[in-house]
């Protein structure tokens, strides 16, 4: 039973019934992106004081200019996963292929893979927006004792066995689910501990406030500037707020917590959409659905796509779940 001022630890210990399969490593491995986190907060909090802002000077597989803290945040979370043996192999936006990793003897018998994004919203941190690390992990498919192959990768996400978010923000927190609901931790920075404070996190079923960056409104398809006429009409609890941080942990964590809706969709500028599906929207629904909320293409729950690439990027809608049907309902009508 979830209570709050529980360490992360203790509930991690408490609920390890809860993960399918497992007989310790994935508590080891959610207890792993503790760490990591705890050291990649560390970075971001001292940002502004040190020479770890501006562009690292290379770019990373999607074209976009590394920031110098997306290489830190990557190269934390990859050696805290590897020096602890508990991964078979870790998929990272900041890379171009996927890492395969040997366990004991060179014997890959480690159960579990991990995509994430390390360092989200990285273009907010010369500016002090907060940032976050969106995580996934999934239960290999190929024989353990081999190496991984990239069909371990490309799962649909309703194959996730845990997924999650850290935000660096006002304040640090740890949020994720394992498929019992999500759960919510938050830092205490003077003595190291995530303690519980947002126990049985829930998306309102209906919110007041839509996330879009409405500058590329002319470049959206017809059914997303028909809702976002919606929003701003005035009629019942509308207009609704339009609140966009650009910045997918944080814009997520309020309209959780808030209630509302978020949209990335496909444009004129990015025919396929801009988010990745691993290592964004697959982890970010898994909490949502979690949660109570719902996450679609538009069209197509983004749990139930079938990745094809590791870098594949897809429209993303994702918040309380009667604004997102709402929303699918104008997708439709549009077609």
């Amino acid at each position: 039973m979830a209570r709050k001022n529980q360490t992360l630890g203790e509930f991690i210990i408490e609920n390890q019934s809860e993960f399918k399969y497992s007989s310790g490593e994935l508590s080891r491995l959610i207890n792993s992106i503790r760490l990591a986190a705890k050291v990649v907060n560390h970075q971001v909090n001292k940002a502004g004081l040190v020479d770890i802002l501006g562009e690292a000077g290379d770019t990373n597989i999607q074209g976009e200019d590394q920031q110098k803290l997306d290489v830190i945040a990557n190269e934390t979370f990859i050696n805290t996963l590897k020096n602890r043996e508990i991964v078979c192999g870790i998929g990272s936006e900041e890379n171009d292929d996927f890492i395969t990793i040997e366990g004991h003897n060179d014997d890959h018998q480690n159960k579990y893979v991990v995509l994430m994004d390390p360092l989200d919203g990285s273009s907010n941190i010369d500016v002090n927006v907060s940032v976050g690390t969106i995580f996934s992990v999934y239960r290999r498919i190929t024989p353990p004792g081999t190496p991984v192959t990239i069909e371990d990768f490309l799962q649909p996400g309703r194959n996730q066995v845990a997924a999650g978010y850290i935000i660096y923000g006002t304040s640090t927190m740890l949020v994720y689910t394992t498929g019992h609901g999500v759960n919510g931790f938050t830092l205490n920075p003077a003595i190291g501990t995530f303690y519980l404070s947002h126990p049985n996190m829930k998306f309102p079923e209906e919110g007041n406030i839509y996330s879009v960056n409405e500058g590329n409104y002319t470049h959206f398809p017809q059914g997303v500037k028909n809702y976002i006429k919606y929003c701003q009409e005035e009629s019942g609890n509308r207009p609704y707020t339009s609140r966009y941080i650009g910045s997918l942990v944080s814009d997520i964590h309020r309209n959780m917590i808030k209630g509302g809706i978020y949209m990335y969709p496909k444009s004129s500028l990015n025919a396929k959409g801009k988010l990745r599906l691993l290592y964004e929207c697959n982890p970010m629904a898994f909490i949502t659905e979690q949660a109570g909320g719902k996450a679609s293409d538009g069209y197509t729950s983004i749990l139930d796509l079938k990745p094809t690439e590791l870098h594949e990027r897809v429209p993303f809608f994702c918040g309380s779940k009667k604004m997102v049907e709402k929303a699918e309902a104008f997708m439709e009508e549009s077609l």
